[in-house]
């Protein structure tokens, strides 16, 4: 099988359904976004990240794919695919929870860093957070489902703990942001 197709040649792309859109089109953005949001998640799990988030990151590369795919799909397409939904939400927010009964109360702001696991799943969350807003954007001109939206945001805040727990386990403190006093 080719890897290229050349029906992309004239700046166009195929929704899942047969559908030819613009690579520009606010969709393709959408779940470009997201396969970046899983490159990323690919780096920190390249980078030996402790065991009990790798576990999550890797479950998370395959429901970013099915992400991917629900934006790629849209809602009126006969095509009968797996998307995402309220179990996927429940995941996250049960991560979040036994993570942060974990870490010692956050006190005050954070900055990316601490750990290299830590700053890059701190570029994932902003990744992520690119993704939701285009997600946003798009759900204002065209039905995306119930719950892509909340996902990407809970997803957001799993890889904002994720981080904090990964400077956890490593040993290493939460970078805290100390306003300039003038």
């Amino acid at each position: 099988m080719k890897i290229y197709t050349k029906t992309g040649d004239d700046g166009s792309t195929g929704l899942n359904g047969g559908k030819r859109v613009q690579k520009s089109d606010l969709r393709v953005s959408v779940y470009g976004t997201i396969d970046e949001l899983n490159s990323v998640l690919g780096i920190v799990v390249a980078f030996d990240v402790p065991e009990p988030i790798k576990e999550s990151l890797v479950k998370l590369n395959s429901m970013l794919f099915i992400a991917g795919s629900d934006i790629a799909t849209p809602m009126d397409n006969k095509i009968n695919i797996e998307r995402i939904n309220a179990e996927n939400i429940l995941w996250l927010e049960i991560l979040i929870d036994d993570y942060t009964s974990k870490l010692p109360e956050l006190k005050h702001f954070i900055l990316p860093g601490g750990s290299q696991q830590s700053a890059f799943l701190h570029l994932a969350r902003t990744v992520c957070r690119r993704a939701e807003r285009l997600a946003v954007e798009l759900a204002q001109t065209e039905d995306i489902g119930e719950f892509i939206i909340k996902y990407l945001n809970r997803l957001s805040d799993y890889l904002f703990t994720a981080s904090r727990y990964a400077n956890f386990l490593s040993g290493k403190p939460d970078v805290e942001w100390k306003p300039e006093k003038k």
